[in-house]
């Protein structure tokens, strides 16, 4: 007989039978099918299998066509433990209320009675009036509003008219976002009795879950360390649980993924935010929607029809934004810079070829390498210079004896142009390495800066984030922020004292590159203060690949999400660090093709 069991320290779904139903064809496909179910499934020994039970929500309907296929009977054949028959009625009354969920809107009188009466105090825009009315159509839900557009908010208020007296939330957030989240919650629920218990040390966490907070918030990276202790935790209490920034969670395969989808089915209700929730492709959608619904099954192909009736969205043309100026400045390569160019885009050529062939995470991560040094030397020859095991010394030597290339002159120039006019500049720069030596070139003009290894902390101490944030906010003579956009493109609005970004340099990474234009362009500018972008490329590079490559992502997130406003296309100029570079495959033909054609 083969037993269907709940494990609950590990989350998964437990299938046992005995030994003399090994070899029956019902039971070798039901093995198929849950195995293939999840990377993480896995047999224990040799009459057992276990998966994580979100995974086995989705196949639900493949088990119950071999369960009614070989006419299999509940108490001999098979059986369902107590336990697993609850999480499952449970879950079909989740696939039921996706399916079956009321789309009419709630009134706004009713709605603001009810916030009120929750004692929430904001007073809400009409387009937050709207989202959050849609999002009560459902226990779980999304807002990919843009940032500015209150999405914070939005969530709050749909905790607000969710939670009974003693629910707890709990945010997974980038650790940049958590005073925000404070901040928030005070100005929207100021009569709550409670505060966000920051989960940030791994020895702390389980005696702070003891004291059942009420507000919770952690960071991705510190979730995996302690994901049984807060899965326990959901087990126990009534917990809301929402993900901020969630399209950090695209990757199927990352571990913070498999540790969120695991406990996806616990939650009392759940909510997803970001404003840039498909960076590569419609499957980042996927993990997702998995997490608010494992109950229904999504794949590449119907998970834009199944995110359509979750989420809502404010556009940047709602928030009547002043316009956005996009220039696209192009350079010629120094003629040494351009040969060596040449030698390492054939050696590149070669090895896209055989990430392609191979498809395998090691082979896209040694091509994202190698990517990566290519838009570090287009970006400034010198990042190459302390690579011992460099091929073309000889070359590059030449390319250095040229100075500074020509985007980082270009830079430089425009810079201290801008300043001497009165305005202030934000940089943007993949590399620290740039990021430093920029910061250095413009000590005159009070340059700060913002990479990974800035630590966060208090505002009044100048060498933190916060602190390098206030000064160049706050301070006349500090004129110039250059910035990482993996460190810097959340968490940071600076609309009100800068309106000219350049751009030395950007990667394949649409998301990071949307965030870092919404740093300066967001809700609060007057309504005649444009914003100016200057992006950089040397003609006949990769620069163009990658220009292509975000807008086509762009595009396409636009047409899902149905926002024409999502536009990223620059003007051209009248006058003439990350791992893998950000690459999916779409990245990796495209360059290919690129450089055939070159």
């Amino acid at each position: 007989m083969l037993l269907f069991d709940y494990h609950k320290e590990s989350r998964c779904a437990v299938l046992v039978w005995e030994p003399q139903d090994d070899n029956k064809k019902w039971l070798k496909l039901l093995c198929g099918v849950c195995l293939e179910a999840s990377v993480a499934a896995q047999r224990e020994g040799s009459c057992r299998i276990a998966l994580p039970w979100w995974a086995f929500l989705a196949i639900r309907p493949e088990v119950l066509n071999i369960i009614t296929a070989f006419q299999l009977r509940s108490g001999r054949e098979f059986e369902i433990s107590q336990i697993a028959t609850e999480m499952l009625n449970a879950a079909r009354a989740r696939q039921e209320s996706f399916f079956t969920g009321d789309p009419s809107s709630v009134d706004e009188n009713e709605l603001k009675s009810r916030l009120r009466s929750a004692g929430f105090e904001r007073e809400l825009t009409d387009q937050q009036v709207r989202n959050v009315s849609k999002l009560l159509s459902r226990r779980s839900g999304a807002t990919f509003s843009v940032p500015g557009a209150g999405k914070t908010t939005e969530a709050i208020a749909f905790y607000a008219l969710n939670a009974s007296a003693n629910d707890s939330l709990l945010v997974v957030a980038p650790k940049n976002a958590f005073s925000a989240w404070e901040e928030q919650m005070v100005e929207c629920m100021p009569c709550l009795d409670a505060k966000f218990e920051r989960l940030r040390k791994t020895d702390k966490i389980p005696m702070q879950l003891r004291d059942r907070p009420k507000l919770m918030i952690i960071g991705y990276q510190q979730l995996v360390r302690v994901s049984a202790d807060i899965s326990n935790f959901l087990f126990d209490n009534d917990v809301h649980v929402f993900l901020d920034e969630s399209h950090r969670v695209k990757n199927p395969n990352s571990i913070s993924t498999q540790v969120i989808l695991k406990f996806s089915h616990l939650p009392k209700t759940k909510l997803i935010m970001s404003g840039t929730p498909m960076p590569q492709s419609k499957e980042d959608l996927v993990p997702q929607f998995n997490f608010l619904y494992p109950e229904v099954k999504a794949d590449g192909n119907s998970v834009v029809d199944l995110v359509q009736n979750v989420y809502v969205r404010t556009n940047k043309a709602e928030l009547n934004l002043p316009e956005v100026l996009r220039k696209l400045t192009k350079l010629k390569m120094d003629p040494a810079q351009e040969k060596l160019y040449r030698l390492l885009r054939s050696e590149i050529a070669r090895e896209a070829e055989r990430a392609l062939s191979e498809n395998t995470k090691l082979a896209l991560r040694r091509f994202g390498r190698s990517v990566t040094s290519l838009l570090q030397f287009v970006s400034n020859p010198a990042l190459l210079a302390h690579k011992p095991e460099f091929k073309f010394a000889e070359e590059l030597s030449d390319a250095l004896a040229e100075g500074d290339g020509p985007k980082i002159r270009y830079v430089i120039s425009r810079t201290r142009q801008l300043t001497q006019e009165g305005h202030k500049v934000l940089i943007w720069t993949s590399f620290v390495k740039n990021v430093e030596y920029l910061a250095e070139c413009f000590r005159d003009l009070g340059s700060v800066y913002i990479h990974g290894g800035v630590d966060a902390g208090s505002d009044e101490d100048e060498d933190t984030r916060e602190g390098k944030i206030k000064r160049f906010h706050d301070d006349p003579n500090v004129q110039v922020m250059i910035a990482n956009p993996a460190a810097a493109s959340e968490g940071i609005s600076l609309h009100r004292v800068c309106h000219h970004a350049i751009y030395l340099d950007r990667n394949f990474n649409a998301a990071q590159y949307l965030q870092s234009e919404d740093r300066i362009h967001r809700l609060g500018l007057a309504k005649d203060q444009l914003t100016h972008l200057d992006i950089v490329e040397c003609i006949g590079t990769i620069d163009e690949t990658v220009r292509v490559r975000l807008e086509t992502k762009v595009n396409a997130m636009a047409h899902i999400l149905e926002d024409s406003s999502l536009n990223i296309s620059a003007l051209v100029d009248s006058e003439d660090e990350p791992d893998t570079a950000s690459l999916d495959l779409g990245d990796i033909q495209a360059l290919l093709t690129s450089f055939r054609l070159a």
